[in-house]
């Protein structure tokens, strides 16, 4: 086979499968007497492999695994497939753990937030200021310093964050899971766009799963 024939069936350029090998990712071709490329079904399925795979696990991942693949390294191949699994587990727990939080979570009485001192603001939440610095390094809150005094200096954001924060432990839940629900308010700028993501998150997960096996079977064709 030529590199134009590997190439055609996947809409890439000659000079793709070529990278392709010199990267590692297929395994290296014979050549003729002219120096010309020969590639087998061997890098058909290897190439059809790599394709597969970088929409399950990601364009770096895909190429470690074809490169340990294509070198012989089949367990350590399969070691970055397991990590890869491992993270969409942990994507799927996290997901879980921001709905249940949302559930948990009772109106705020006043969106309109404040910025706020750290003293102020322990005393509207009922908590001590040790409190809200620890709630600080879990990555709960991120208030900026006031340039002149270094006080903490809470922002509106902020205090939404900290009173969330608050309905959360009330509920029992632990610093690392608010965190994480908080990080996802934050990219979606607020609770409510958070909660209309939520299914696309989802949806996003199961699509990737899906292609974790399609790209599971390309890859035992590839090394059987």
């Amino acid at each position: 086979m030529r590199p134009v024939d590997l190439a055609r069936e996947h809409g890439l350029s000659t000079q793709a499968v070529r990278n392709y090998e010199d990267a590692g990712i297929l395994p290296p071709a014979d050549r003729t007497p002219h120096g010309y490329r020969v590639y087998t079904q061997v890098h058909a399925r290897a190439l059809r492999a790599f394709i597969a795979l970088v929409p399950a696990h990601g364009h770096q991942t895909a190429t470690a695994i074809m490169q340990a693949a294509s070198r012989g390294a089949a367990d350590e191949a399969l070691a970055l497939i397991d990590e890869s699994h491992a993270q969409l587990l942990a994507d799927r727990q996290t997901l879980a753990a921001v709905e249940r939080a949302l559930r948990d979570l009772t109106p705020l009485e006043d969106e309109r937030e404040r910025a706020a001192f750290v003293g102020p603001l322990a005393r509207q939440l009922g908590i001590k200021p040790a409190t809200l610095r620890k709630w600080e390094r879990a990555g709960l809150v991120t208030p900026a310093r006031d340039p002149q005094t270094g006080y903490r200096v809470y922002s509106a954001a902020d205090v939404r964050d900290a009173r969330l924060a608050h309905q959360l432990r009330r509920g029992g839940y632990l610093l690392h899971q608010i965190a994480a629900l908080l990080d996802q308010v934050r990219s979606a700028g607020g609770v409510e766009p958070l909660e209309a993501t939520l299914e696309e998150w989802g949806a996003r997960l199961t699509t990737r799963g899906r292609a974790m096996l399609r790209a599971a079977s390309a890859l035992d064709d590839y090394l059987g």
